[in-house]
């Protein structure tokens, strides 16, 4: 794999060792049962891909850039996003590991979290507007000045929002999960 272009390639069980995936671009891939996380990824790119039982565990995703990327079942624990290239880009996660995950200031604007573990993450100051957690735990997951107008929580759980630090306009909840937006006030609701 030393192009600096790679297109339409289906890439499995392959363990990227540091400097594997430097300053490329992968046009139209997939990944499957790959490991990621020792890799450096200074100045890739990933455009319309998909990744499948992959491990980025406490990899280092500085200046990446993500345009039209799924990820299935892969585990991000640790992972810092906040330093990704912001510029047209667009990427969901279905079935994930995020726990721990930073989110810090980003543009994640309709992203969609689909029954994925987010325990501990932070999206502190991210916009998050019109996002979807579908079935996403979210305990002790830090949304602080974050916007998540029409944000979809409906069917999230174990999250805690304070509407007085978040923009929450025309965000969804189910009464059943309202509980997260008072914890603060140290409420007993039965």
């Amino acid at each position: 794999m030393n192009a600096d272009f790679i297109q339409d390639a289906v890439i499995e069980n392959k363990q990227f060792d540091q400097n594997a995936i430097k300053y490329k671009q992968f046009d139209t891939c997939a990944f499957v049962n790959c490991d990621f996380s020792v890799c450096d990824f200074q100045s890739v790119l990933f455009l319309d891909c998909t990744f499948t039982n992959c491990n980025f565990r406490s990899a280092k995703i500085n200046y990446v850039s993500f345009r039209d990327v799924q990820f299935n079942s892969c585990d991000f624990t640790s992972v810092n996003f906040a330093m990704t290239d912001q510029q047209i880009y667009s990427f969901h996660f279905l079935d994930c590991m995020l726990d721990y995950a930073l989110f810090y200031k980003l543009k994640l604007k309709k992203i969609k979290f689909i029954n994925c573990s987010l325990v501990a993450a932070d999206f502190m100051e991210t916009d998050l507007s019109e996002a979807l957690f579908d079935n996403c735990n979210l305990r002790r997951t830090v949304f602080q000045n974050t916007n998540a107008s029409k944000a979809d929580f409906s069917t999230s759980y174990h999250f805690s929002i304070d509407p007085e630090q978040n923009k929450l306009k025309k965000a969804k909840f189910s009464k059943d999960n309202l509980a997260g937006l008072l914890e603060k006030y140290d409420l007993v609701i039965k």
